[in-house]
């Protein structure tokens, strides 16, 4: 096996591990004498197999009891136990994840091979949007990309692989566009002929998507032209659908930055990416309430504002494109933001390989992000996705957090008075489980002897939100037993559909820990 193969195999396999330990095990007793230090067993609650995992900086190294002996599981290994223990749970069989998960492992290989030629960007928040090899760490198959064709036909798109391409544009006819908000930044991006309007498109879309009738009958029509490429180059970003438009000396005539996310007919992670009308129409909704809410909170947290979509009439899934705002006009002067989820993999400039004690950088990530959250949900109603890919943390030149900065309408909601408990849900997963949790699990990784101060300070930060807020719902969550967190290897086992996971309790940080 050569050195990317044993990568991919490491990779792949931990995101796959901690789905089997946290959503289907308990702790168990070693079964062969005396426990090993440094190894923990785990039953598999519903076969009863027992797997055997190195504890310490992550866990690793899957060991299945034979009855008589250890023996070491590799990837293709743990699939088949998942398969068997989510068989047994269910009654129900799911080969297309199965196999979603062991061609995972392969495209982890294939970007890696990919990534190691590449040239990383010179800018340090690229860097971080592009460090996510492996991926959402509680997720069967995190870089599966099904339906989007082998991995040499992608690679030039994936962030991993430091991605950075012209966008495909087109013209739409004027009588087939269909517009809707501030739409103003795309005519920059380009010239249209008379007559059409300028419709930028992700090309790997455009070669998913070219030869399909009805995409084959716009072209014909003269609904759609195909007028080339744009002169400079977009950046892929960890959503991977969505891509970066630089400002500045790269883009002359651009008064700033900004983002564009396309429909992709590619599933990543729980979802196809194809943006549905619901959602353009939701996004136009809630955002500007969304903006509204981070306008009023206190303190420097922004939003990035998706304030206009374009699409084609009769093709409004396959082509369209939402404005997001860019990063130039919400930074805070000298800041340089970073993506919060590169935090928990690592990347060249992490601020967290510069930190000495980490309980001021901790403090001051806690009053970044925390407070900005539950002033939205408590005093506007604004319940934002703050998970870690959608959070984006800025520091100064000390590496210190100072401002929080939140992305992504399509998870945003609007939430009336009543009733607000599945929103609330939704909020805690995302805020407590999957970006404080993954937050501190880094720092501990690093400083294990500051592990159990961590979540007292984070416990702190929420009382102090409930006081100022009056938040009932704040003060419930610091003293409940449990959190609800999304369990990913269940959901996608019985087809839930994404908006809809399974939830399973976990233990509160916020208790266990205080």
């Amino acid at each position: 096996m050569n050195t990317f193969a044993r990568e991919a195999d490491a990779l792949a396999m931990a995101p796959l591990l901690n789905c089997l330990l946290r959503e289907a095990s308990v702790p168990a007793p070693e079964p062969a004498g005396e426990p090993e230090a440094g190894r923990a067993v785990h039953r598999l609650r519903a076969t009863g197999r027992l797997l055997r995992v190195r504890t310490g900086r992550a866990s690793a190294a899957p060991e299945l009891w034979t009855g008589t002996a250890w023996q070491p599981v590799r990837h293709s290994g743990l699939v088949e136990l998942a398969a068997q223990e989510m068989r047994a749970v269910t009654g129900r069989s799911n080969v297309a994840l199965a196999a979603e998960m062991t061609a995972g492992r392969e495209i982890v290989e294939a970007l890696l091979a990919a990534r190691s030629r590449a040239v990383p960007p010179e800018s340090l928040w690229l860097r971080s949007e592009q460090a996510l090899v492996m991926g959402h760490p509680f997720h069967p198959a995190p870089k599966a990309r099904s339906g989007g064709g082998p991995p040499g036909s992608w690679l030039r798109y994936a962030p991993e692989t430091h991605g950075r391409f012209p966008l495909a544009l087109l013209g739409v006819r004027e009588d087939a566009a269909v517009d809707d908000g501030d739409t103003s930044a795309l005519d920059t991006l380009g010239r249209a002929p008379d007559g059409y309007r300028l419709l930028p498109v992700h090309p790997w879309q455009l070669d998913l998507t070219r030869h399909r009738p009805a995409v084959r009958a716009a072209f014909a029509e003269g609904r759609l032209l195909l007028l080339g490429h744009t002169p400079w180059d977009a950046r892929a970003t960890a959503s991977v659908r969505t891509v970066h438009v630089p400002g500045g000396d790269e883009r002359p005539g651009a008064t700033g930055d900004l983002f564009l996310k396309f429909s992709l007919e590619v599933q990543i992670t729980n979802d196809v990416r194809r943006i549905r009308r619901h959602e353009l129409r939701h996004a136009l909704r809630t955002d500007p309430l969304v903006s509204a809410a981070f306008g009023a909170v206190d303190g420097p947290a922004a939003w990035l504002s998706e304030r206009g979509y374009r699409t084609v009439r009769g093709l409004e899934e396959t082509f369209p494109v939402l404005v997001r705002d860019g990063l130039d006009d919400h930074l805070l002067p000298g800041a340089t933001a970073l993506l919060a989820a590169a935090l928990t993999e690592g990347f060249d400039g992490d601020p967290l390989d510069r930190v000495t004690d980490p309980l001021p950088w901790w403090s001051a990530y806690l009053d970044c992000v925390v407070p900005p959250v539950l002033e939205a949900y408590a005093r506007h109603g604004i319940a934002v996705e703050c998970h870690l890919q959608n959070t984006l943390i800025a520091v100064g030149p000390d590496g210190l957090p100072v401002q929080a900065l939140f992305r992504d309408a399509e998870g945003a909601r609007a939430i009336p008075p009543t009733p607000r408990e599945a929103a609330w849900e939704r909020l805690v997963y995302c805020l407590v489980v999957n970006n404080l949790t993954g937050i501190a699990d880094a720092l501990t990784r690093r400083f294990p002897g500051a592990a159990a101060a961590l979540w007292p300070l984070a416990r702190q930060v929420v009382q102090r939100c409930d006081k100022e807020l009056g938040l009932p719902a704040a003060e419930t969550l610091i003293a409940a037993a449990t959190v609800p967190c999304k369990a990913n290897l269940l959901s996608r086992w019985i087809d839930a559909d994404g908006t809809e996971p399974h939830y399973v309790p976990v233990p509160n940080p916020l208790v266990v820990h205080s």
